[in-house]
């Protein structure tokens, strides 16, 4: 593989270190996780921590064989309650945050951490293939002092896993961009003495540790170009990357379905100067229905 110097946003890049035998994924995003971040007026501690969520979910999601929607998603007790983001297997990505602004700690020299802003609680991922499927899900507590701690520890003890894991976020030129790298030991080769295979994993994680926030920020350096920079001495193989993009489920008629799923008289009381307006809590589109229009749900069709 050579350098590349074009970067190529919203693109997760599967690699494989050649020399070791451990496989990886490399996300960046761009304007889908403006797009994201952007349709809210967070406050920026919460900005940066939706985004972290958006890029691991994007990452996470990459690895997986699925039809249907990954979620990730983080609840506690503390001002940031919920983070959650999901990813479509046609790479449609969405996130949200339900933040008490009253609770968030004040402005300081440091950004806060996680245990400040969500408290006491766990992160979830979920995927779901679909009413006739079983779910798949993992747990694990908020026990890292970032999101991808948290992650980490999940997988060694519980999916007994190593996978590292790196994240970036941040604006460049006032849009939020991300960067994320996941490396992952694969099955043991038992052609390979255990000793070769632990030092193979500790200097893909000292290779790993030396990049820099800058690097998985920067628009100008391609993933094929990050991808040779950090790994060229042990070869690496890069694969087809996977394209994702900022896309909502939301839509007009799911929003009536929602309503009417309700009874008639708990919509008509929530009906203020002859209509109801809903908010889609991902990408803060407003959906308004006026007092007819409320009326015509529970209204007999024809026929």
């Amino acid at each position: 593989m050579t350098p590349e110097t074009a970067g190529i946003d919203d693109q997760v890049q599967p690699f494989q270190i050649e020399a070791s035998h451990l496989r990886g994924r490399l996300i960046r995003l761009g304007p889908a996780l403006d797009a994201i971040v952007a349709a809210h007026d967070y406050p920026e501690p919460v900005a940066t921590l939706l985004a972290e969520t958006v890029v691991l979910a994007g990452m996470l999601a990459s690895v997986l064989k699925y039809q249907g929607i990954f979620t990730l998603q983080a609840t506690g007790d503390g001002p940031v309650s919920t983070l959650m983001a999901d990813v479509t297997s046609a790479g449609d990505m969405r996130g949200y945050a339900r933040v008490d602004r009253e609770r968030l700690p004040g402005p300081g020299r440091e950004p806060p951490e996680l245990r400040a802003l969500l408290g006491k609680g766990h992160l979830a991922f979920t995927v779901d293939q679909g009413p006739h499927t079983q779910r798949y899900q993992g747990i694990v507590e908020l026990t890292g002092g970032t999101l991808a701690e948290c992650l980490q520890f999940y997988f060694r003890q519980s999916e007994q896993i190593d996978a590292g894991l790196k994240v970036a976020v941040g604006r460049r030129d006032g849009h939020w961009r991300g960067g994320g790298l996941m490396v992952q030991r694969l099955p043991e080769d038992p052609g390979t003495p255990a000793s070769d295979r632990q030092e193979d994993w500790r200097r893909a994680m000292i290779l790993m540790g030396s990049c820099t926030a800058d690097e998985l920020l920067d628009p100008g350096l391609s993933a094929h170009g990050l991808l040779y920079r950090l790994f060229h001495e042990d070869g690496v193989r890069v694969y087809a990357p996977v394209g994702v993009q900022q896309g909502c489920r939301c839509s007009r008629e799911r929003i009536a379905n929602i309503l009417a799923s309700f009874s008639e008289e708990e919509v008509t009381e929530c009906v203020a100067d002859n209509r109801v307006v809903i908010t889609c809590e991902f990408c803060n589109t407003k959906y308004t229905f006026d007092r007819s229009e409320v009326e015509a749900l529970f209204r007999p069709g024809p026929g």
